[in-house]
């Protein structure tokens, strides 16, 4: 819990704070809870017969992120949250119940973008700059330090290039599969 972590966030603070973020910030946030923007948007993806195989990597990428992020480096790492130490700070949010390092938010949020750039789909743009504003919304609303929202876009882009790698070999084991049945 560097100081100069503080510093960084105090200074979001002095520089961004306004009633209009105060109020956008707080709805952003809300996409990343429990990753629910970015399950329904897999789940989407998965429904359309075109798009299935970036549906199908996205879910890997979340699936793996959940494991690893909120599964063994939170409760590993088990780092307190800025406002707890800054307590001066009020919050926009319901105060989180889980550990601070790596950010969730942030770690599921790129694990699904990044799952869209290494399958190589334009989809993949909008979808980074989405997880770029959730991941500074968590250091505006002051429940992360930068190194939590570093380690989220570092664990997202791991699960989401291990999501596509996964998502290849099964799709292509069960057209392998597949296309035999057809041939017997």
């Amino acid at each position: 819990m560097s100081l100069a972590e503080i510093t960084v966030l105090d200074g979001i603070q002095n520089i961004f704070k306004s009633g209009f973020l105060d109020t956008v910030f707080p709805i952003i946030t809300l996409l990343g809870n429990a990753g629910i923007f970015w399950i329904l948007f897999s789940l989407a993806l998965v429904i359309i017969k075109k798009t299935r195989p970036l549906g199908i990597a996205m879910m890997l990428a979340l699936i793996l992120d959940v494991i690893l992020c909120n599964g063994i480096l939170k409760p590993l790492v088990a780092r307190t949250r800025p406002y707890e130490l800054n307590t001066a700070v009020q919050l926009l949010i319901k105060t989180p119940s889980d550990f601070s390092f790596p950010s969730g938010h942030t770690a599921a949020s790129f694990a699904a973008a990044s799952s869209l750039l290494y399958s190589k789909s334009k989809l993949w743009i909008p979808a980074m700059i989405l997880a770029a504003v959730i991941a500074f919304s968590r250091l505006y609303l002051y429940v992360h330090f930068p190194t939590d929202i570093l380690g989220g876009i570092i664990v997202g882009f791991i699960c989401g290039y291990l999501g596509v790698l996964i998502s290849k070999k099964l799709i292509a084991q069960y057209e392998m599969r597949h296309n035999h049945v057809e041939e017997v």
